[in-house]
């Protein structure tokens, strides 16, 4: 069976702390017929399934392979293939490595390929194949040209395959009248930030009860709705901090919070800094 993805904000985040390099793209054909047994994976690749049926057997677990099917491959996976008796298997593939590479409260942090897992792994369902047939072409077709310029764009339509494999999976768990009435809060919450917005409010709006608006929130968003809105506050008040000479209290009234020291509080959890050392070190740095 395809693997389901639930936790699409604990996905995405961990997507976001990686770097990526292309090693090799194409596309190949195994005939009728044909078998290999045991074989041990080298390098993270991924299969995109466009022509055929063929079966795999990934660590002992048997999947289906057929038009749409995505296979992700790690390090050490043993895997079993065969293609049908009548009909040959065609794909595309692209074997990649990866790297932790990412900012926290104002610190880069980086960890090596071998030290960070990459969190796909098995067969996954696509339901837009044209769209990601489309990105893998452009990627193959770059893969047979050379210099910085390509390698840097190689990279950005990777991630954006990568972008296009989640947002797929997305729109596969969670219904349209979900995603609208999650739309709907997070519109609000855009426009209406500097009020008082309390989860109940939203709920209410979504017409769910809190917990369960909570849920769904989270899994489509990553975050829980306060913590979004209060990413977005602390976002919004460091733009504030760096680029106007506006006091620390109306900074923190122009966000949302009529408490100076509850924001300054909240500030240093989330960026690591209070917002007078970060409105100082940002200033001197733009002089």
């Amino acid at each position: 069976m395809s693997n389901i993805v639930q936790d699409f904000g604990s996905l995405i985040s961990k997507l976001n702390e990686l770097t990526f390099s292309i090693l090799l793209a194409g596309y190949k054909t195994f005939p009728p017929s044909w078998s290999k047994r045991g074989k041990k994976n080298l390098y993270h690749s991924l299969w995109f399934i466009t022509k055929g049926t063929g079966d795999i057997v990934i660590n002992g677990k048997k999947c289906k392979l057929s038009p749409g099917k995505l296979v992700v491959f790690t390090p050490g996976m043993t895997c079993d293939n065969k293609t049908n008796s009548s009909e040959s298997l065609e794909f595309y593939f692209i074997r990649f490595t990866h790297a932790g590479a990412f900012e926290k409260k104002e610190q880069w942090h980086f960890i090596n390929p071998e030290e960070i897992s990459f969190p796909l792994q098995g067969v996954y369902t696509i339901k837009n194949s044209p769209g990601v047939a489309f990105l893998l072409e452009k990627i193959i077709s770059l893969s047979k040209r050379r210099g910085a310029v390509i390698a840097f764009k190689k990279k950005i339509l990777f991630q954006e395959l990568l972008l296009m494999f989640i947002q797929d999976f997305h729109t596969q768990t969670i219904s349209k009248d979900t995603k609208q009435v999650i739309e709907e809060t997070i519109d609000y919450i855009s426009h209406h930030y500097q009020r008082t917005i309390t989860l109940t409010d939203l709920a209410k709006m979504a017409g769910l009860s809190n917990s369960h608006y909570s849920r769904l929130f989270k899994k489509y968003t990553g975050y829980s709705p306060i913590e979004y809105l209060t990413h977005l506050r602390i976002d919004l008040a460091k733009e504030l901090l760096a680029h106007s000479d506006i006091r620390i209290k109306e900074v923190s009234q122009s966000v949302g919070y009529e408490d100076e020291l509850y924001f300054s509080r909240i500030f240093k959890k989330f960026v690591g800094v209070s917002p007078t050392q970060f409105s100082n070190e940002n200033k001197m740095a733009n002089q």
